[in-house]
């Protein structure tokens, strides 16, 4: 038993590294997502009143920024719900029914913080609304 033990534990410490390093990725990656925007009065050039084609334009490509953003918050927020949890002792732990999740659904996707059944649930809920 202690032999899985140490195996798990090495396993949750690959698995605490691969999280810290997409959390550097994903903080690194929405900085230069938020340094590349140009102030307004930057973007447009000639007549103050715009083209529609350039105002449409800017409107999809902050659309398609702000998108990508939230996207970028909602997973690093995501990994660091998880390196917190190796700090409180509960990673690997359902956050809703407290059960383990399952090593290979961690190893795919080291952030999980629903086991599989919860998820499943989860899922089927936000489809019923």
């Amino acid at each position: 038993m202690e032999k899985k033990t140490g195996k798990t534990n090495v396993g949750f410490n690959l698995l605490r590294a691969r999280l810290e390093g997409e959390q550097k990725r994903l903080s690194e990656e929405l900085e230069q997502l938020k340094s590349s925007v140009r102030p307004a009065d930057e973007r447009r050039e000639g007549s103050p009143f715009g083209k529609r084609e350039e105002e449409a334009t800017e409107s999809f490509e902050l659309e398609r920024r702000l998108t990508m953003e939230k996207r970028l918050i909602d997973q690093l927020a995501e990994v660091e719900h998880a390196l917190q949890k190796f700090e409180d002792g509960t990673y690997g732990l359902c956050d809703n029914c407290g059960q383990p999740i399952n090593p290979e659904r961690l190893e795919a996707l080291p952030q999980a913080s629903l086991c599989l059944d919860c998820k499943t649930r989860q899922a089927k809920e936000a489809k019923g609304k």
